[in-house]
């Protein structure tokens, strides 16, 4: 018993003393760390600073490569080129080796090569130098990968001499292979949130709105000498930018923008914008704006399609508004008759003018009639007989139709639009009669073709749709699917008038001009005066002409809104924004439906062909299984043109004699250009389809190097 008692007393012992050796190797520890904090706080401080900074110099970025933003096909319409900053380290080795030996030649190779002073580059070199800065900048500029490439077989950047201490840092630049093409609904880079361009961050446009999937995280590098050479090692790896799938399609913006440019040169204008959009979707398809600049010519200097310079006073577009309110009130219908007068009528000391006042008089017409001529006078008298003291009724009608809102698109720089109602303090006993007629209110072209669309669309409004996808290494990661903004703007009776009306335009109205000969057309005329300069009306009248429209009328596909600002001459809606809609009209109904037989007796059994090669002519005749004949004299002939002639299509030979110039009127574009060229002639296009024109009379003696101009239609 005693000898277990001593055995567990030494057992205490041993475990006491174990504990008091282990407390004592804690406390001896921590006296040691604090030891070793105080010396690296107190005494050793500039050398871990001078570590930190040698860590923090040595460590590069490897940047991410922000996504492509593409087209409906996936086409780039914008994406990141690498391009690189160029430095010299200037404490390597190889450079106090070389220096004083090899810096004169270095000097004279880079400053040859980058056009600049080689006694500037020495004086700046020398100075960083007896600074004792490391990383020399050795140009001010970002260079491409291939003038890189260059730059390293100048004879100075040897190994032997200083090619070991070149440093070349990645960066990138934001490019647009199309050029300026639809570059303000792209958007701008900038280089913070509150300024600046050609940065990091996504500013404007798609750029803006797609920000988060398009932007990446960069990845890091250590700068290690190897072999004599700075190489970076990767320790994080960078983390890409996603691409972004537009709604844009490049054939209906180039159309587009074409058309709006050769309007804007004829009329001189401040601005323009033409929008296109797909009417079951709102997917827009193309967005142009186009602003004077200083020199004269045209680029995309501001989204006016959507943006608050855009915002404006609408004019006669909005009647379609108005009337559409009144309809649904109950109180005027498409037939009720309305007597114009002259064409002038004073509401409350506001007097309201017809285009046409003083020339001729209308008398009493239809609301219909009224529609289709654009009757000021009469848009007036009609909102003024369903709403004078229901003021109130009237703007909440045009609050429900979903204009006193921005579109809320998630774009920079959206405008807002101004629709006042008997509360705003400017509101006044002629604003019901004003705003009838698109004054005293102001609306982006954005909203307006959103409404219209609504109308081609059944009643359906759309929300306006720019992004359709998110791609990471060519797969979905997000898809993004049509917005319904309103189920139903109006009735279906409403509805089924106003789109009478809107063919009505297009056959009798203000755009009877416009016919086409595949399908009917729908849309309005617009013709406002706006304040000049922020200075309101003035003297000085400065117009702005639209055009509003969708086609086909009967099965409509796409809706195109037309905004020409300040143009010189002729101002009105008719005769310089419709225009433009025809042509994209033309170009789309070439390019992307399906052909229609024109509306007359004979064509609509047998199609018209173009004029073109035998072979081609033959093989679409049979493809349409048509009854085309082909005449004897024309089985030996390479170029046909067809003859219609009761419910039969002849092939017909088209003569051509050599050294004269054939004729060509009639044939599509290609042919007439194989043909032409063939024969030795310069061609020169203008328009698309078929040639309706040619510059050069057919039978004329070809001259060497002699140009034919070609006006094409379809």
């Amino acid at each position: 018993m005693e000898n277990m008692t001593e055995e567990v007393s030494k057992n205490k012992l041993t475990a006491s003393f174990h504990m008091i050796l282990l407390l004592a190797m804690f406390i001896g520890l921590a006296i040691l760390i604090m030891y070793r904090v105080a010396v690296i706080q107190f005494f050793d401080t500039e050398k871990w600073v001078e570590k930190g900074e040698k860590i923090h110099n040595n460590t590069r970025k490897i940047p991410y490569t922000r996504g492509n933003i593409c087209a409906d096909d996936g086409s780039i319409l914008a994406t990141s080129v690498p391009y690189y900053w160029l430095r010299l380290d200037l404490k390597a080795p190889i450079v106090a080796k070389v220096y004083k030996e090899n810096v004169a030649l270095l000097c004279r190779e880079v400053a040859a090569f980058f056009k600049t002073d080689a006694t500037a580059l020495r004086k700046r070199m020398d100075a960083e130098l007896l600074k004792g800065n490391r990383w020399f900048l050795i140009y001010n500029e970002k260079v491409s990968f291939a003038k890189l490439q260059e730059f390293k077989r100048l004879s100075s950047l040897s190994r032997d001499r200083f090619g070991s201490a070149l440093i070349e840092d990645m960066d990138s630049n934001r490019i647009l292979p199309n050029d300026d093409m639809a570059s303000r609904t792209i958007g701008i880079m900038s280089k913070s949130p509150y300024g600046g361009v050609h940065g990091p961050i996504g500013y404007t446009g798609i750029e803006g709105l797609m920000e988060s999937y398009l932007a990446g995280t960069d990845g890091k590098a250590i700068l290690k000498n190897m072999s004599g050479a700075w190489t970076p090692v990767p320790v994080e790896e960078p983390q890409h930018g996603k691409d972004v799938i537009t709604t844009l399609n490049l054939n209906l913006q180039d159309f587009t923008e074409n058309a709006l440019l050769r309007q804007m040169q004829i009329s001189q204008a401040a601005w323009g914008a033409a929008i296109v959009m797909e009417v079951k979707t709102g997917k827009i398809k193309a967005v142009a704006n186009l602003g004077r600049k200083a020199d004269g010519s045209y680029a995309e200097t501001y989204n006016y399609a959507l943006g608050n310079m855009g915002c404006s006073e609408p004019g006669s577009t909005f009647k379609l508004v108005s009337l559409m309110a009144a309809l649904e009130q109950g109180v005027v219908d498409t037939s009720t008759v309305i007597d114009l007068g002259s064409g002038r009528w004073e509401y409350r000391t506001q007097p309201i003018t017809d285009s046409d006042y003083g020339k001729r008089t209308h008398g009493a017409i239809s609301v219909k009639k009224i529609f289709e001529i654009s009757s000021n006078v009469g848009t007036a008298k009609a909102i003024v007989k369903s709403f004078e003291g229901r003021e109130r009724d009237f703007v909440n009608r045009i609050y429900q139709f979903g204009l006193n809102k921005p579109l809320n698109m998630g774009f920079a720089g959206e405008g807002r639009p101004i629709i006042k109602n008997p509360d705003s303090k400017d509101w006044w006993g002629a604003s019901l009669a004003q705003m009838a007629y698109g004054y005293e209110l102001k609306v982006t072209p954005m909203q307006m073709a959103a409404f219209y669309n609504a109308v081609a669309n059944g009643g359906k409004m759309m929300k306006p749709m720019f992004v359709t996808e998110v791609r990471e290494k060519g797969l979905p990661v997000k898809t993004f699917q049509p917005e319904v903004m309103n189920p139903a703007i109006c009735s279906k009776e409403t509805l089924g008038k106003v789109r009478a009306m809107l063919e009505g335009v297009c056959i009798r109205g203000t755009g009877r001009g416009m016919k086409f000969p595949y399908f009917p057309l729908a849309g309005k005329t617009g013709t406002a005066q706006i304040a000049f300069n922020d200075q309101g009306y003035g003297s000085t009248h400065q117009y702005q002409a639209s055009f509003v429209g969708y086609f086909p009328a009967d099965t409509p596909e796409y809706t195109v809104m037309v905004v020409i600002s300040g143009p010189k001459g002729a101002y009105y809606g008719g005769s310089v924004a419709m225009p433009v809609f025809k042509e994209v009209v033309e170009r789309t109904y070439a390019a992307f439906l399906e052909p229609r037989l024109k509306d007359d007796d004979v064509v609509r059994r047998i199609p018209e062909f173009k004029a073109g090669f035998h072979d081609g002519v033959s093989h679409v005749a049979n493809v349409l299984k048509l009854p085309v004949n082909a005449d004897k004299s024309s089985k030996s002939s390479s170029v046909v043109s067809i003859a219609v002639n009761d419910d039969k299509a002849v092939a017909v030979p088209v003569a051509i004699t050599k050294d004269e110039v054939p004729d060509v009127k009639g044939m599509g574009g290609r042919d007439a250009l194989y043909l032409l060229e063939s024969s030795g002639l310069h061609v020169k296009l203008n328009g698309f389809g078929k040639v309706n024109r040619q510059s050069v009379p057919p039978g004329t003696k070809i001259k060497k190097g002699q140009t034919v101009m070609l006006e094409l239609s379809i």
